[in-house]
């Protein structure tokens, strides 16, 4: 590698890692916001909505990366026009083919960190949110005993507690349950206890009755009880009734696609194998990218005012690259069989840096050759 390549790809590397730190910072602060108004105002321990925040991080960063790599090289191809160095280094002779090269390597970086992403640290994160789930459940069930307030965690079920013990010991609890039809349940209890076994988390009420309403004959029966156990599983969910997220399922996985993932996941064999192909894709896509946008920037020739109309040009083509991307996917997911048509954006964006580069190295030679005429005429 040249020294122009050596101080070009430090410099789209520089900028690279400043634009990631920025927009990771921006998603994982709002998203971080999110969770702790969800629960630690419900109770859970700021450790476990910390976990939950850095478990976030890896989704979050292959989302930024391919952003970050695109808007870097924008942004130095830019500066260095605007300081004249991209001209000088053209007017040396560097065709555009020669000048996208170390472009092109830094695009294949950011694509080995976002596969590395995809394929490793993305599924082992949501793997860990998995082992989290019971957490969450209890976390929900907190939410559950708020103290003072009405709370419906379903529809037709209304749970109010007057307070909260500091040992644990529910005082004044109403639970009213309308879900089923005709028919109207208040249980209220003096004292409960909240507990969790094999069978899913449990109100256990002491000394209280239970009011039935038949709402069609407006009969009312009530029953007085010493002890009484309300199930609250089917309000929060159990984590060994949920589906498995195929993200947290490792690329091998999905590639073997075996009879036993395809009953977790409840997906079949061409779909698994569709989710492993795009991690893939994701990762050509955006050297891609990356060349396109350089491409579409050396079209420009040097001016006070910047490359602006190449800007929007190198925009506007990503998007049509990525409304195509969102249509290969939409095709593959309606017919997992033609799954190689993740990889046709890919094609497309460099069959466009190909021509944009053909088209840059023609401009420049017809830059030099009337260059050649002055100075021969001179």
């Amino acid at each position: 590698m040249g020294r122009f390549d050596r101080y070009l790809l430090s410099q789209l590397m520089l900028v690279f890692g400043f634009f990631a730190l920025v927009l990771v910072g921006v998603y994982w602060i709002n998203r971080a916001v999110i969770l702790i108004d969800q629960f630690m105002g419900a109770g859970s321990s700021g450790l476990l909505v910390l976990e939950l925040t850095l478990l976030t991080l890896p989704t979050l960063v292959k989302l930024v990366l391919p952003i970050a790599a695109f808007l870097a090289v924008i942004q130095v191809c830019n500066r260095l026009y605007s300081d004249s160095e991209l001209v000088v280094v053209q007017a040396t002779g560097f065709s555009g083919f020669r000048l996208a090269r170390p472009v092109l390597a830094f695009g294949c970086i950011a694509g080995l960190l976002i596969g590395i992403l995809a394929h490793v640290l993305v599924p082992a994160s949501m793997a860990r949110l998995n082992d989290k789930e019971a957490a969450l459940a209890d976390a929900a069930s907190s939410r559950l005993l708020v103290p003072g307030s009405f709370q419906h965690p379903v529809s037709g079920v209304t749970i109010y507690v007057r307070e909260i013990d500091a040992d644990g010991v529910i005082r004044g609890l109403m639970i009213s349950d309308r879900r089923e039809a005709g028919r109207a349940v208040t249980y209220t209890a003096e004292q409960a206890l909240f507990l969790r076994d094999d069978t899913g988390p449990k109100l256990v009420m002491l000394d209280g009755m239970a009011q039935s309403l038949d709402l069609d004959t407006e009969r009312l029966a009530i029953t007085r009880f010493e002890d009484f156990t309300f199930s609250v599983g089917n309000m929060v969910g159990e984590a060994s009734q949920r589906r498995l997220d195929p993200r947290q399922v490792s690329t091998p996985q999905l590639l073997a696609a075996s009879e036993a993932l395809q009953e977790r996941t409840r997906r079949d064999t061409a779909w698994l194998r569709r989710e492993a192909h795009l991690r893939f894709a994701e990762s050509t896509l955006t050297p891609a990218l990356c060349v396109m946008g350089f491409s579409a920037l050396l079209l420009g020739t040097f001016s006070r005012f910047g490359l602006w109309r190449q800007i929007v040009l190198a925009v506007l083509l990503v998007v049509v690259v990525k409304v195509f991307d969102n249509a290969a996917a939409d095709i593959a997911r309606d017919s997992p069989a033609a799954w190689p048509a993740i990889y046709a954006p890919t094609g497309l964006a460099g069959a466009i840096s190909m021509l944009l580069l053909w088209l840059g190295g023609g401009r420049l030679h017809a830059m030099r050759l009337a260059l050649r005429r002055r100075r021969h005429g001179a």
